[in-house]
């Protein structure tokens, strides 16, 4: 399997051990987290051309990747 960019551990690695927590103890950041893997992922198929989707698709999922992130990094930061 190849490394797929943009993990949340790797995008706030000082944030590694609160990300785990947040998983386990908020269940709202959790959805937000395992949503944000979802449209990760879909984004690397897309870029990858494993999945290939039309170009503004692509974008709407790659906007959709930073309002979680833009979130998740604000409940993060709280």
């Amino acid at each position: 399997m190849s490394h797929t960019p943009h993990e949340l551990h790797e995008e706030f690695p000082e944030h590694a051990d609160k990300i785990t927590a947040l998983k386990t103890q908020d269940t709202h950041f959790a959805r937000l987290a395992e949503e944000y893997h979802e449209v990760n992922r879909a984004v690397h198929r897309a870029e990858s051309n494993v999945a290939p989707v039309e170009g503004l698709t692509e974008v709407d999922l790659r906007k959709k990747r930073a309002a979680l992130k833009d979130e998740l990094y604000r409940m993060l930061s709280e």
